[in-house]
């Protein structure tokens, strides 16, 4: 178990899953977590879930594989346009996708197939007693240090 007093530098983490990019929520975290990868800098608790997890429904929303967005991205280019480059390859998005996978990601963990897994983070977290964290995003945000 991982003791809350023992945070992350921030120098090696993606952003929130809630920021966005061309109004898809989680999209940049996932992009930021395969450079930070790259570069040797990704915090180690991140690694294991690489393409899986919220970056597997992602690229599964997305149509594209984890693979091919890897090395899009490694390519080089900014978020907007790997964004492209994945509707480029399957189909464009419109308002409604984004709401869609946005509220997917807004209330993922609240009362759903993931709402175990978040109470077991939780509690391996010293976070057992924080109810007012019902979802996975809000678990992230604070495990990560930008929420208290």
């Amino acid at each position: 178990m991982r003791c809350m007093s023992a945070k992350p530098d921030p120098a090696t983490l993606p952003c929130s899953p809630l920021d966005e990019t061309a109004g898809l929520k989680y999209f940049p975290r996932m992009l930021g977590k395969i450079r930070l990868h790259a570069a040797g800098k990704l915090w180690e608790d991140l690694h294991a879930n690489l393409g899986k997890g919220s970056d597997g429904a992602c690229v599964d929303f997305l149509h594209v594989s984890y693979e091919a967005l890897k090395e899009r991205v490694l390519q080089g280019g900014t978020d907007e346009e790997i964004l492209c480059w994945c509707q480029d390859q399957t189909r464009p998005l419109n308002d409604a996708d984004k709401l869609i996978w946005n509220h997917y990601v807004k209330t993922l963990g609240w009362n759903d197939h993931i709402t175990a897994i978040l109470a077991k983070r939780k509690a391996d977290g010293g976070l057992g007693d924080r109810d007012d964290i019902q979802t996975i995003a809000h678990y992230i945000d604070v495990d990560e240090g930008r929420l208290p």
